[in-house]
């Protein structure tokens, strides 16, 4: 699993989160119109790893599409329940999105933290639930714009994730996303020292708490406000391994592009 500059043998991974946008049929239409751009580039999947995050309602037709059309893409979901099952109204389970075939979901996202008051201690509990079903936590971390002054940079996306990993077993494959709140749909991201800086300190945090073998594999990606015009910048740098797309990831055009970074990464 490397990115381009990654001796580790880290696989880069670009994952786009629609968020609350896209039907099941407008899904099925840019899942059909994403893979014959990248078809059309002469993508390589093993080169860097596409994924899509739809919302819960799409993803039976994501499924289906992919499955039929043998399509390389990975999709996931963009939450989870902490219980299988039970009188939990409006929750989703882990166990009916590894019935989807989902690789992925994400978890902790800021606006789930922020929207729906989600804890450390939910989101720990969510990454449990993944993992036991077979699915891969995409696990968020990031800090406000009051964070960063308070606390100085990396503080409390470390802390977020010490809390998410208690339990989780060394071997656990997950991924971390480092989202600065700050820069999430602000159109202003992160420089990618900064971005470095924290991702290099979340890094040093999975060595310590899941041992440095599992430091090395674990992908860790940037999210806030990426863009074709600066994903590269971001994968010039050892600890970042992807992006976690947002509102970009809703261009085709744009989305194709920056799944494309290592024609313009420059290495």
């Amino acid at each position: 699993m490397v990115n381009a500059q990654s001796p580790v043998g880290r696989l880069p991974l670009i994952a786009g989160n629609w968020k609350l946008n896209l039907d099941h049929l407008q899904a099925i239409a840019f899942v059909q119109k994403l893979a014959w751009s990248l078809k059309d580039a002469s993508h390589s999947y093993s080169d860097v790893e596409v994924a899509i995050f739809p919302p819960f309602t799409d993803l039976r037709s994501v499924q289906t599409l992919v499955s039929a059309d043998k399509l390389e893409l990975a999709y996931g979901a963009q939450d989870v329940s902490a219980h299988d099952s039970g009188a939990y109204t409006g929750e989703i389970s882990g166990a009916f999105l590894a019935k989807l075939d989902c690789t992925y979901v994400i978890i902790g996202h800021s606006e789930r933290r922020t929207l729906h008051n989600e804890t450390d201690e939910v989101v720990g509990t969510k990454v449990a639930a993944a993992l036991k079903h077979g699915l891969i936590p995409v696990l968020c971390v990031g800090e406000t714009a009051e964070d960063l002054e308070k606390f100085g940079p990396s503080a409390v996306p470390v802390a977020q994730l010490k809390a998410a990993l208690v339990g989780v077993a060394a071997d656990a494959n997950i991924v971390v996303a480092y989202e600065p709140v700050w820069a999430i749909g602000s159109g202003k991201a992160a420089t990618p020292e900064q971005a470095e800086a924290v991702c290099a300190a979340l890094r040093a945090e999975l060595s310590t708490t899941l041992g440095p073998e599992a430091a090395a594999s674990t992908r860790i990606l940037y999210g806030g406000s990426v863009k074709a015009s600066n994903i590269a910048s971001f994968m010039r740098e050892p600890n970042v391994d992807g992006a976690l797309v947002g509102g970009a990831s809703l261009d085709l055009d744009e989305f194709s592009a920056i799944v494309r970074f290592k024609k313009h990464v420059g290495v």
